[in-house]
This record gives structure tokens, C-alpha cells and sequence, in this order.
């Protein structure tokens, strides 16, 4: 089974993580996963905070891939220059997005609906919860609210 995702990955956190995961494991042991990790330009275009480079987060990715054991037979990473990649134009079976993402996944089916291209299976997993209750989320750890791991961090006195 071919699958996709992606993201910014910026900072890459446990969310991001179970997104992942879940990818490997609906492409299946033979399956492989395409993983868009958005360029540095279409990147900034959409957050507020300085992010890391497309390099940098692309090693971090690439370290979190080879610290779960993933052979570079099974995935690769393309940079993503607008919100569907290969996705519009390839052929994958399923897709795996957040509920952030969720509505960007049918618009894609649409989208594809057009080019006269098969829809992908849209696999949706829940947010990952922080200690607080609240989703781990980059923005929350670039305020300091909480870490990667969706730890809340002591506030700041003034």
C-alpha cells in the first residue's frame, strides 16, 4: 500500500509522531510512505514564529525515522512547495491526516476527482492531548506552554 502525509514538523513532537506511525502502519510491512515536509517559503507563509530550516527539520525527521527503525526502503521525504505535492498528481491508496487537516483531504479527493485520478482513502487520527487536556500543538510549545512531549512548563514570573 502506498501512503502519504505531512506537515512542517516544526518541532517535531509527539503528535507528529503518532501521525507517523500511523502512516507505517496503514502502508502495512510492504507498504511504503511519502512523507511532504513544507519548504521553507511555503512554511513561513503560514506560521508567525521563526521556524527551523527545511534542512534541520528534515535530519530531525530523518532522526526520528531511524530511531523507530524504518528502512529508507519504506519512505521518502519530498518538500512540499503548496499544500498537495505528489498527492495530486501520484497514485496512494490513503492519506493520513489530523482533524486540522482533515477538510484539506477531501478538498484533495476533489481535486483529484477532476484530474480523472482514483480518490485516496482520508484516515483520520485524534489530536494528541498535553498533561493540560488541551492538543499539543507547535504553537503551544514555541509559547512555552508546554514541551514536545505535551509537558506543561512552569510560567514565567515577571
Amino acid at each position: 500500500m502506498r501512503v502519504c502525509t505531512g506537515g512542517t514538523f516544526d518541532p517535531l513532537h509527539d503528535g507528529h509522531k503518532v501521525l507517523i506511525r500511523k502512516a507505517f502502519e496503514v502502508a502495512g510491512q510492504n507498504g511504503r510512505v511519502t512523507i511532504g515536509l513544507t519548504s521553507d517559503s511555503f512554511a513561513t507563509s503560514h506560521h508567525y514564529y521563526k521556524l527551523l530550516s527545511y534542512g534541520e527539520r528534515k535530519r530531525n525527521l530523518l532522526g526520528f525515522l531511524s530511531e523507530e527503525g524504518c528502512s529508507s526502503s519504506r519512505y521518502e521525504i519530498v518538500e512540499l512547495n503548496d499544500p498537495w505535492g505528489p498527492s495530486l498528481t501520484e497514485d496512494f491508496d490513503a492519506i493520513v491526516v489530523s482533524p486540522e487537516t482533515f477538510k484539506s483531504a477531501l478538498i484533495l479527493n476533489k481535486k483529484r476527482k477532476e484530474k480523472g485520478l482514483k480518490p485516496i482513502k482520508v484516515i483520520g487520527i485524534p489530536l494528541i492531548n498535553a498533561e493540560d487536556g488541551k492538543p499539543i500543538c507547535s504553537t503551544r510549545i514555541y509559547k512555552k506552554e508546554i514541551d514536545k512531549h505535551g509537558k506543561v512548563l512552569p510560567k514565567k514570573l515577571n
